[in-house]
C-alpha cells in the first residue's frame, strides 16, 4: 500500500520498489478546462470493416501529426480491408538493391543531467524506394555498429474515468447523440465480470502479466529470436540480418525494465468533455450489433490538454523524466473531437511527447478494449493498442522520423511519409500468446525498418514485417 492506494512494481527479474513521492496528487483531478491545441501525436485506431485517412483532421482534433480516424462497425459504407496488396518495389539503380545503404551514431541515455534523456540511435538511410536519404531516432542502442542492452524504466498509470453524460439515442444520417445526464465509470484497477472472465477479469492484472512486459518465448517464421518481451523481440527481428552478421544478436535488446504501477488517476470528466454508451443493444436496430457496454468517449483535445498539463507535470515531480516511459492506461474508453458525433469516433491509442524543441517527456495513452464495439477477437482488442503503440514508440519516439511515402495499407488509405510500424498493419494480430496466467493475449503484427525504406530486407527470414504478411516492401512511391 502506498498513500492508501497500491503501487506494483516489477522488473524482468525481481520486485522493485514503489515509485516514491506520488502519494495521492494524481487523484480527484477536476478538469474543467477547455481544451489546448495539442504539439503533435501519432494515434492508431481501430475498425475491422473500414480505415479512412482523412485529409483534415475531423472536428477541434489538432495536431502536428496527420490524423487517422475509423469508423466502428457496422457503419453503412463500410467495407473490409483489402489483403496486403503484392508490391513491386521500384529501386533507384540495381547496386542499390543489393546493398544498404545507411549511416548510423549511438547516444548513450544521459541520467544525470538536468537534461536527461532516452537512450537513442539515428540512421540516415538512402531509401532504394527513392533513392532519397531519410533521418530518424530510435530508442536503444545502434544494431548497426553498436548493439547493446538498454533497460528503459517503465511505468504504468492507471486511469480511471468517471463520465456525466449518456447517450439514449443516435441519428445515423448525421452521427449526432441524443443525450441525458448520468454517471458511468470504467476503471482498469477493478473486477469486471460482465466483459471479461475470472480469473483474468482485471484489466490492469491482464496487462501486468501480458508479453509486452513480461518474457514469452517467440519465433518469427524461422527465426528464434528468444524468450524476452514482445517489442524487444519484434526490435531483433527488425535487424536480425545485420545482427547476425555482426555476432551481436545475443547483446541487442530494447528493454521496459523496472516497469512500476503507480496509484491510478481518477478523472471527473466535465459533461460536455465525455459521453457513456450504456445499451448494449444501442446499435442493433441501426446498425445490427451489439457489445458489452459501457464504452466511454472521451475528448482527446481535452485529455491530451490534462496530461501535458497536470500528470506528467506530477508524475516529473515524483521522478519520472524524460529517460522513462509512462503508459497511460484507461479501460473501454476511447477518444474523439467532438464527443457528440459517432462519425468522429473512434481513436483508441496515441504516443506523444511534451515540451519543444527539446523534448522533455515520452508518453503513450492505450486503450484495454473488452467491448467488442470495434470487432476483433472475442475478448475485444485488450493488448493489441499496447503493442502497437510501444513499438511505435520505439521505432519513432519523437514522431520526427521521416520516410518514403507509402499508403493503402493498415489504416492508411491516403499517403504517409511517417516511420510509424503499426499503421500499415492494424487490425493485423499474431496468433494469442498464451502466458502462464492462461489468457490469450493479441499482439498486432508491426512493419519491419525495410518495408519503409526498401530492400534489401534486414530483417528476419527476409521477410517485411514480423508475421511475415509482407514479404516485399512498400513498393511505389506513393501516390
Amino acid at each position: 500500500m502506498f498513500g492508501g492506494h497500491y503501487i506494483t512494481a516489477f522488473t524482468l527479474a525481481e520486485k522493485q520498489s514503489a515509485l516514491p513521492g506520488l502519494g495521492n496528487r494524481l487523484l480527484e483531478d477536476q478538469m474543467k478546462t477547455k481544451s489546448l491545441s495539442l504539439l503533435g501525436f501519432c494515434v492508431v485506431v481501430w475498425c475491422p470493416v473500414v480505415f479512412a485517412q482523412s485529409e483534415t483532421a475531423p472536428g477541434n482534433f489538432r495536431g502536428r501529426t496527420a490524423i487517422t480516424w475509423a469508423k466502428p462497425r457496422g457503419l453503412k459504407g463500410a467495407k473490409p480491408p483489402a489483403a496486403a496488396p503484392v508490391q513491386t518495389t521500384i529501386h533507384a539503380n540495381d547496386s542499390e538493391a543489393r546493398s544498404l545503404k545507411i549511416s548510423t551514431n549511438s547516444y548513450p541515455p544521459d541520467v544525470y543531467s538536468p537534461l536527461k534523456s532516452l537512450p537513442l540511435w539515428t540512421f540516415d538511410v538512402k531509401a532504394s524506394r527513392d533513392g532519397h536519404h531519410h533521418l530518424g531516432t530510435m530508442v536503444g542502442h545502434d544494431p548497426f555498429k553498436n548493439p547493446g542492452t538498454d533497460n528503459i524504466p517503465t511505468y504504468i498509470v492507471p486511469v480511471i474515468f468517471r463520465t456525466h453524460t449518456v447517450a439514449t439515442a443516435w441519428d445515423p444520417t448525421t452521427g449526432v447523440f441524443t443525450t441525458e445526464p448520468g454517471e458511468t465509470t470504467t476503471d482498469p484497477t477493478k473486477p469486471d465480470n460482465s466483459c471479461m472472465a475470472g480469473p483474468n477479469n482485471i484489466a490492469l492484472k491482464v496487462t501486468e502479466q501480458s508479453p509486452v512486459f513480461v518474457p514469452a518465448h517467440f519465433v518469427f517464421g524461422g527465426t528464434d529470436v528468444g524468450t524476452t518481451q514482445y517489442l524487444d523481440a519484434f526490435q531483433r527481428a527488425n535487424f536480425w540480418q545485420v545482427l547476425s552478421k555482426n555476432m551481436g544478436s545475443n547483446e541487442y535488446h530494447v528493454l521496459l525494465n523496472p516497469v512500476e504501477t503507480v496509484e491510478p488517476i481518477f478523472l471527473d470528466v466535465p459533461a460536455n468533455e465525455g459521453l457513456a454508451i450504456r445499451d448494449p443493444n444501442f446499435f442493433l436496430a441501426s446498425l445490427g450489433f451489439t457489445f458489452c457496454a459501457p464504452l466511454l468517449i472521451i475528448d482527446i483535445n481535452w485529455y491530451d490538454s490534462y496530461l501535458n498539463g497536470t500528470a506528467i507535470p506530477k508524475l516529473g515531480q515524483a521522478g519520472v523524466d524524460a529517460s522513462t516511459f509512462p503508459i497511460f492506461q484507461n479501460y473501454n474508453a476511447a477518444f474523439s473531437s467532438p464527443v457528440t458525433n459517432l462519425f468522429f469516433c473512434c481513436a483508441i491509442g496515441y504516443h506523444s511527447f511534451t515540451g519543444y524543441p527539446i523534448t522533455t517527456q515520452t508518453y503513450a495513452v492505450v486503450d484495454f478494449d473488452s467491448t467488442g464495439f470495434f470487432g476483433g477477437p472475442p475478448t475485444g482488442l485488450q493488448t493489441l493498442v499496447l503493442s502497437h503503440e510501444v513499438g511505435e514508440w520505439v521505432n519513432d519516439p519523437h514522431l520526427v522520423n521521416n520516410t518514403v511515402s507509402w499508403g493503402n495499407a493498415g489504416q492508411v488509405s491516403g499517403c504517409s511519409e511517417s516511420l510509424e510500424v503499426g499503421d500499415p498493419l492494424t487490425g493485423l494480430a499474431l496468433p494469442p500468446v498464451v502466458m502462464p496466467n492462461g489468457y490469450g493475449y493479441v499482439l498486432q503484427e508491426l512493419a519491419f525498418f525495410s518495408w519503409f525504406s526498401g530492400a534489401p530486407a534486414v530483417g528476419a527470414n527476409g521477410w517485411f514485417s514480423n508475421n511475415g504478411t509482407f514479404k516485399t516492401d512498400a513498393g511505389r512511391v506513393c501516390p
